[in-house]
């Protein structure tokens, strides 16, 4: 399975399918970003009944980057029902990820 970038069309659908999101803000040139998302996709494939990740490209899409004040990538947004909860920037080790799930699911 692999991550499905969003733009501004279904980002609200996107953000409300699963009770959480991790919404990750990528630019294509980004290595940090590259190595980020065959972690998010594994933390997916383990919580695939509570979690949903999708990603924007911030170069195709910097409304949305801007909405959330996304300076930076990669940045991972964590959504809660629909609801900006978390904001994690920079690449983190995956147990990071893994603790803000588990507060939020």
């Amino acid at each position: 399975m692999s991550v499905q970038t969003i733009d501004a069309s279904n980002f609200k659908h996107a953000i409300q399918e699963k009770e959480v999101t991790f919404v990750d803000f990528v630019t294509q040139w980004c290595p940090p970003c590259k190595t980020l998302l065959p972690i998010l996709e594994e933390m997916e494939r383990e919580e695939e009944h509570r979690l949903s990740v999708v990603k924007v490209d911030c170069s195709e899409s910097p409304e949305i980057a801007a909405q959330f004040g996304v300076m930076g990538t990669p940045t991972v947004i964590v959504f809660h029902n629909g609801e900006p909860v978390d904001k994690l920037v920079g690449l983190r080790p995956k147990s990071v990820y893994q603790a803000v799930l588990s507060r939020y699911a």
